[in-house]
């Protein structure tokens, strides 16, 4: 709890310089409590270990003695020692005063402009859940960002230039819908419902070709079209740029409805094959050429040898091949450059698997005297058979998620509130399935994988997106409660004193948990954690659903101020946060 910390650091730091320690310690060792339970018995620890051997004392006997050298402050309403550590505990008076009044100091620190680059997925296919994991977190980060108080852009960078591309778009140019069709005929047919929708008709042309350039016996020749058309877009041929993008266009735009479903919307998009055609691809081959570290293979193609650098593994990153066309690390790099010139802060957002080209693009980029990206790595969403892949079809789309989420929030939803009309059902349901699909995925810890479950994604029970969307619509609906009261509560900001006794359990465990959002929400964008904040909104739900037990916002037709000024305090970080998830936040449910 940093403002805890704030105001009482001075008296902790004379404690322990009374003692004869090195007060300059205490800074770095008085934390929030590390216990995995919550909510935590104290709201700041300091472990006394390190001072042991100095004073020739057990910690325990340190933490005894500090707890009482400690004077009586305003912010403190307990002070422990346990077990080697001096436990703190805040004052709810103290904390309700600053809550309320939103008196958080270190919220002062400068804010950066940020570019997050996320999904780019390869415009081959509809979205399946395996690809969405980044669009979602990365998405989720761009808002999190912004609800710190960073400028974001939200990038997608296309690539419209590669060798599925080109697979695509020779696939649409030669092939017929017959053909497609019989080569996958021991495949579901396309969802009728998404038919008319050109990423799922598309794939088909993919994955169709897919098989014929590998199985059929012209496959040679397909292959050698296909390379032709890769080499030429590779070097700048507008021609087959063109026809590329007519082929992966309506795919992106597919793409692209599917994620602003989720809520998932960019700022900017910028293809590959810009660097190629404004010259920046070439300028960068020739000084990279000009390193120390360049080399040069036996077929021409040349390289850096970044084992020079410390790279261990695969040292010899290639850039440009014996014909001297430029590969895709080559035009990464110089997207990379780029970018810098857009932004103060770059982070991108990459699954697991490109661990070690996201070294070879940073050891690269300070080769040339730039700084090297932020990267939050992420791993792979599994099925129970195995690993999904659009090139198999073994995969769940999106959409079909998204459909089945809402199927199953609407058989809720009508044994819940059979009042509902049909209108207002479908909204509700959409709103509660596709946060409930984003909040399952943004759970858990990007560097972890987990293997997709439906009844999993489609919980709706505690620890999900809807036992959040509900905590929300209680305090709107104490809001609208009232407002029927006296209106004019709405506009007043609270003045004067909270309870000068016992505060009830569930205020002050609420009013622990709003005083720390700003710790939760600073090493999230921090550390590139959107699961952390995921947790504490789960936090805060059970939160203030103890406040909502305990605390009687109307008694009997009186309104009490300072209970509805707590209420409309965590409504409106429930409210934000949910926002910066995803989540949306209804009003009523």
């Amino acid at each position: 709890m940093q403002l805890l910390k704030s105001d009482i650091l001075p008296l902790i730091e004379k404690a322990v310089e009374a003692l004869g320690v090195d007060s300059g310690l205490v800074e770095r060792m008085l934390q929030a409590s590390t216990e995995h339970t919550w909510p935590p018995a104290c709201d700041l620890s300091l472990p006394c270990f390190q001072f042991a051997k100095t004073l020739n004392m057990a910690p325990a006997a340190i933490a005894e003695r500090l707890s009482k050298e400690i004077p009586e402050h305003e912010a403190i309403h307990e002070i422990t020692a346990v077990n080697g550590f001096l436990n703190i505990t805040a004052s709810s008076s103290w904390l309700a005063d600053h809550v309320l009044n939103q008196r958080t100091p270190h919220r002062s620190d400068e804010r950066r402009e940020v570019l997050i680059e996320h999904t780019s997925a390869n415009p081959n296919g509809p979205f399946h859940v395996g690809r969405a994991r980044n669009a979602i977190l990365g998405d989720t980060l761009v808002r999190l960002h912004r609800l710190w108080g960073d400028e974001v852009t939200a990038e997608y960078y296309v690539d419209d230039m590669g060798k599925q591309v080109a697979v695509l778009a020779w696939a649409l140019e030669n092939m017929s819908e017959e053909e497609v069709e019989s080569l996958l005929k021991d495949r579901d047919p396309i969802n009728p419902q998404w038919a008319q929708k050109a990423d799922h008709q598309r794939v088909r042309w993919y994955q169709a070709a897919q098989l014929r350039r590998k199985e059929s016996p012209d496959a040679t020749a397909i292959e050698a079209a296909i390379g032709t058309l890769v080499h030429a877009s590779e070097n700048g041929d507008q021609g087959v740029l063109d026809s590329f993008e007519r082929a992966y266009k309506p795919v992106l735009d597919g793409m692209l409805e599917t994620l602003g479903r989720l809520g998932i919307h960019y700022d900017r998009f910028t293809k590959e094959s810009v660097f190629v055609t404004n010259g920046d691809v070439a300028e960068l081959m020739n000084e990279l050429g000009q390193l120390e570290i360049n080399g040069v293979a036996d077929n021409g193609a040349q390289y850096l040898d970044l084992g020079q650098r410390g790279l261990k593994g695969k040292t010899e990153f290639f850039y440009r091949r014996g014909d001297g066309s430029s590969l895709y690390a080559t035009r990464d790099i110089a997207y990379h450059r780029w970018k810098w010139t857009q932004c103060n802060e770059l982070i991108n957002v990459l699954g697991e698997d490109h661990r070690l080209q996201a070294k070879q693009v940073g050891l690269t980029l300070e080769e040339l005297g730039e700084r090297r990206p932020e990267v939050m790595f992420y791993s792979f969403i599994k099925l129970p058979e195995g690993k999904m892949s659009t090139r198999r079809g073994n995969v769940v789309f999106m959409d079909d998620l998204l459909e089945e989420a809402k199927a199953h929030a609407t058989d809720v939803l009508k044994e819940r509130r059979p009042d509902l009309d049909d209108e207002t059902m479908a909204h509700i349901a959409e709103a509660v399935g596709t946060s409930a699909v984003r909040f399952n995925i943004i759970s858990v810890s990007p560097e972890k994988g987990f293997t997709f479950r439906w009844e999993d994604a489609l919980s709706f029970e505690a620890g999900s997106a809807p036992f959040i969307m509900y905590s929300h619509t209680r305090a709107c609906s104490i809001r609208r409660k009232v407002r029927d009261v006296d209106p004019s509560y709405l506009d007043q900001t609270f003045q004067g004193e909270g309870p000068t006794d016992e505060m009830p359990y569930g205020l002050v465990q609420l009013l622990r948990t709003l005083a720390v959002h700003d710790d939760q929400l600073s090493r999230v964008v921090r550390e590139h954690r959107p699961n952390l904040f995921a947790n504490y909104m789960l936090q805060l739900s059970m939160a203030y659903n103890m406040f909502y037990r305990d605390c009687y916002v109307i008694d009997h037709g009186e309104v009490n101020p300072f209970f509805f000024a707590v209420s409309e305090r965590a409504r409106t970080a429930l409210r934000a946060g949910m926002d910066a998830l995803g989540i949306v936040a209804l009003e009523s449910m």
